[in-house]
């Protein structure tokens, strides 16, 4: 469904950036934007055409241009955040426009590559800890899908806040795990947390593949589920039993969609910069293979993040 065609640069709207792209990278939203909506209801999403044309969330690179309400960035600028700008998405490409709050300075110590793996990723991860599941030092905290993009980040920012971390992942990721600061890990073909009788104050589903039922039972008294993603019909299940089960029990469950904002990418940025959260990427596609790139996405088996490389050597203007 993907064609590498040339289109002309886009212009900045009056609160927008225009970023000369050297890296983005993959997210599950990609396969929502590319198939549109309802793809996974086969008679009815192939009947809708995705409302944008070009996919792709996650950007850094240099600032060319900004509209005449930019405040903070000016030409030549380093930035990377979310190519979240009036026309929608844009990052599979070689050029791309972002609403100024969307994006932050890159960090000093990345390059674009490793500063294209953070943005939706790590905000998901620090607002679904932060935010919804209200961390605190000393907690113990489980992240199911640990070796996923939003699962390396959760790790780590759950270690920078101070909390016991559990890390639920495959085999060969349990040491990956560890080094990127899991205090346990939990080999998921072995062990079945849910049933353990082991109780947690907070759990982050980045890749929830059991019952919101079996997350309420492994949690402690006045403990919060928060899930970030997972199959469909999981996700179905949080949003429509969610608020009933919180309201009956101490124990909480929450569904969110994380909101790209500069505030926090500066945390990120912060964090980076001190060396608390470190990228993880797994593989490394060039522009024209973001179609490949995907499909290894969706095969589950993504070591961290799979980030698409941007070569202006030729000063082709393709795009995604």
């Amino acid at each position: 469904m993907l064609q590498l065609r040339e289109i002309a640069t886009p212009v900045p709207a009056e609160n927008e950036v225009l970023i000369k792209l050297y890296a983005s990278s993959v997210n599950p939203l990609d396969s929502f934007v590319i198939r549109g909506p309802l793809f996974f209801v086969p008679m009815i999403g192939r009947r809708l055409k995705p409302k944008h044309k070009i996919a792709g969330a996650d950007i850094a690179g240099r600032v060319e241009s900004v509209g005449r309400d930019v405040k903070q960035f000016r030409p030549g600028d380093e930035v990377f955040g979310a190519s979240f700008g009036e026309k929608g998405l844009g990052g599979f490409a070689e050029y791309a426009c972002a609403i100024e709050d969307s994006l932050a300075r890159k960090p000093a110590n990345l390059s674009f590559e490793d500063a294209a793996s953070v943005p939706v990723a790590a905000i998901t991860a620090l607002q679904g800890l932060r935010d919804k599941g209200r961390i605190q030092r000393g907690q113990k905290v489980l992240v199911d899908g640990a070796s996923g993009g939003v699962g390396t980040f959760a790790i780590q920012i759950a270690k920078s806040f101070g909390a016991d971390v559990t890390a639920v992942c495959s085999p060969r990721n349990l040491h990956r795990a560890l080094s990127i600061g899991a205090d346990h890990v939990i080999d998921y073909t072995q062990e079945d947390f849910t049933q353990s009788g082991l109780r947690y104050d907070l759990i982050l589903g980045a890749n929830a593949h059991h019952s919101i039922f079996d997350y309420r039972r492994a949690l402690s008294r006045g403990g919060i589920f928060v899930m970030v993603g997972g199959p469909l019909v999981r996700i179905l299940q949080a949003v429509l039993l969610a608020p009933f089960l919180s309201r009956i029990s101490n124990k909480k469950i929450r569904f969110f969609i994380a909101k790209t904002n500069a505030e926090d990418l500066v945390v990120l940025k912060d964090l980076l910069e001190a060396g608390k959260i470190v990228p993880v990427i797994d593989r490394r596609y060039p522009l024209g293979e973001v179609a490949e790139a995907l499909r290894y996405r969706e095969q589950g088996h993504a070591q961290g993040k799979i980030v698409i490389t941007i070569d202006h050597s030729d000063e082709v203007r393709g795009s995604l």
